[in-house]
């Protein structure tokens, strides 16, 4: 998995991290209640228009392993940037670890989501904060085919610097990408050293056809 990116861009685009049927397993489980905690419509909160829903515990098996895997490839990086960006925080090694971290802060619902969107729907700009504890990257992985089931849809990355005007990222991931992005700060290297650049992301307004989403988030929600 290659991840030289976020050095350059504070986000990194891993094509085909899963393949189609993966894919369409993940999405199948959004009409299966059960799996899940909490279902959001998002016009009721001004978050933009559409739904999802947060899994419950136990998560499925591939949702729970993938999160897994994912952290034990992203800490480094966490690690490396909040060095950067001197905090006083270290990621221990293991996702059990920092949920138990969660834990003791009272943060204990989990948070990986599928969202659903249909013509007409956006996600407006956000950061996925939960509580005092959060980890500093994750990751979305694209369950649709853009051009074939959906139109429109594109990811929204927005770059805030100080004294900078606002830089705006747009993708369009394809069925089984995977994107990893931060869930707030990135490191900078300015003239008087690192500073924090802020990210915020969103989703475009799906133009035709329904658009599936799974997002992992690594720290749990209070």
């Amino acid at each position: 998995m290659d991840l030289s990116s976020l050095e350059i861009d504070g986000f990194a685009l891993v094509p085909s991290f899963l393949d189609s049927a993966a894919a369409s397993e993940l999405r199948a489980m959004y009409d299966d209640d059960t799996r899940f905690r909490k279902r959001i419509v998002m016009q009721r909160h001004a978050f933009g228009r559409g739904e999802y829903k947060y899994f419950a515990n136990p998560l499925p098996p591939a949702i729970a392993g993938m999160r897994e895997r994912l952290y034990d490839a992203l800490v480094p990086v966490a690690n490396a940037w909040a060095s950067r960006l001197r905090l006083d925080v270290a990621f221990p090694p293991s996702h059990r670890e920092f949920v138990e971290r969660c834990f003791a802060c009272d943060q204990r619902r989990p948070t990986p989501l599928l969202l659903k969107y249909v013509e007409g729907d956006y996600n407006c700009l956000h950061q996925d904060l939960y509580g005092p504890v959060a980890f500093p990257l994750q990751a979305t992985v694209y369950l649709s085919r853009p051009g074939d089931e959906f139109g429109g849809g594109e990811v929204v990355l927005s770059e805030n610097r100080p004294r900078a005007q606002t830089r705006v990222h747009v993708l369009q991931p394809q069925q089984g990408d995977l994107l990893v992005l931060p869930s707030h700060a990135v490191p900078r290297n300015g003239t008087r050293g690192t500073y924090r650049a802020q990210f915020k992301h969103g989703v475009g307004t799906v133009r035709w056809g329904t658009r599936y989403v799974l997002g992992i988030v690594f720290h749990e929600a209070q």
